[in-house]
């Protein structure tokens, strides 16, 4: 039930950390969309492992094998199943943790809901199976992107580093130039440092990320309980280590007047309506009002540490978890294509409800 998502375009996720292959079936895309193999494995490649000191440095080369639903280069309209094979696992670094539960993970809540669990790098948990999100939201994104909408999303805080820049004020074209995926070079820099620091102290560190969509235009979105924002809030929230999720002028909104807080309307000289600011976020009622869509996402540091910590055993008894394997001291910079692709999906989602509204 969990692994689905979608109402019109439709995506089933499936495979393990440490399984022979991750996946995902993809259900409603259209017939006729352009198929680009390469983007597609482009987009992957921002997000797989092993792309500089401060991820994980498991090498997977992540390439997508494509089972069904695309002929000649375009997708057929039916169901489209991508296959990501597994290839570099170390499930001997998992074995000490067979029986126990690592602080802050699902390991505890898996084993309580199952009453078996896949340890091997956290199984079904494991951030491993967002490659497959990504790979569907590549084709999402080749949709929005024929209509003129864009989607980019940055790393805008590390820790207590915080980029004190909007969006507007930056070139986000450049927030792949670096491994921290932000598109302020001096920060960046700052930023990897951190991570870095964190890294060799056996620790990790959490952050946000910022996501922009822009051309969406208006109308999108569902009345009360299947709101734009409710479903991009579901979408950020069903990925691994997020805690947060706001837009526009979210909780910094709370210490504006109405007066100030309100976006005034305007007609602007091609005679579309607009509004002076954007607290909003792009978004009124649940609808896309045709302003830019931003939100920030909060991720928490990695759970898995190279640290002792304290915890219990699956017979509750007391033990010590010692941190062993490749794992990312934060999560931040592989997610940001992540964020991106969620964003695709639920945009792409409403596009199709939309044209079916008319």
């Amino acid at each position: 039930m969990g692994s689905t998502y979608g109402k019109i375009f439709n995506i089933s996720t499936f495979g393990e950390s440490h399984g022979k292959a991750i996946g995902v079936v993809i259900d409603g895309c259209p017939a006729g969309v352009e198929f680009n193999e390469e983007f597609i494995q482009a987009e992957l490649d921002k997000r797989k492992p092993g792309q500089s000191r401060i991820t994980t440095q498991r090498k997977e080369a992540d390439s997508v094998d494509v089972l069904s639903g695309v002929f000649e280069g375009k997708t057929t309209g039916t169901p489209i199943a991508l296959v990501i094979n597994n290839q570099d696992q170390r499930s001997k670094d998992y074995g000490h943790i067979a029986d126990k539960f690592r602080p802050s993970h699902a390991d505890y809540t898996y084993a309580a809901k199952y009453g078996n669990r896949d340890y091997r790098g956290g199984g079904r948990s494991s951030a491993r199976e967002t490659a497959a999100r990504v790979a569907a939201g590549a084709i999402a994104k080749t949709i929005l992107r024929d209509m003129g909408i864009e989607i980019a999303a940055y790393v805008k805080q590390v820790g207590r580093l915080k980029l004190d820049k909007s969006y507007s004020e930056l070139d986000l074209s450049t927030r792949y130039d670096n491994a921290v995926r932000c598109p302020d070079a001096a920060m960046a820099q700052e930023m990897f440092d951190y991570i870095d620091d964190t890294r060799k102290k056996g620790d990790s560190i959490g952050g946000v990320i910022t996501c922009v969509a822009s051309g969406v235009p208006v109308g999108w979105g569902e009345p009360v309980f299947d709101k734009l924002h409710a479903e991009l809030g579901k979408a950020m929230l069903s990925i691994n280590a997020v805690k947060g999720f706001e837009y526009g002028s979210g909780f910094d909104g709370v210490e504006l007047y109405g007066s100030e807080h309100n976006d005034e309307f305007y007609t602007n000289e091609a005679g579309e309506v607009k509004t002076k600011t954007n607290h909003a976020g792009g978004i009124l009622g649940g609808i896309s009002s045709g302003e830019d869509i931003y939100f920030n996402v909060a991720f928490k540091p990695t759970a898995t540490i190279m640290k002792d910590q304290d915890s219990v055993n699956a017979a509750g008894e007391a033990v010590t978890v010692s941190g062993k394997g490749r794992h990312d001291p934060c999560v931040l910079p592989r997610a940001v294509p992540i964020v991106e692709a969620m964003a695709a999906l639920v945009l792409v989602d409403f596009y199709l409800r939309a044209k079916a509204d008319k």
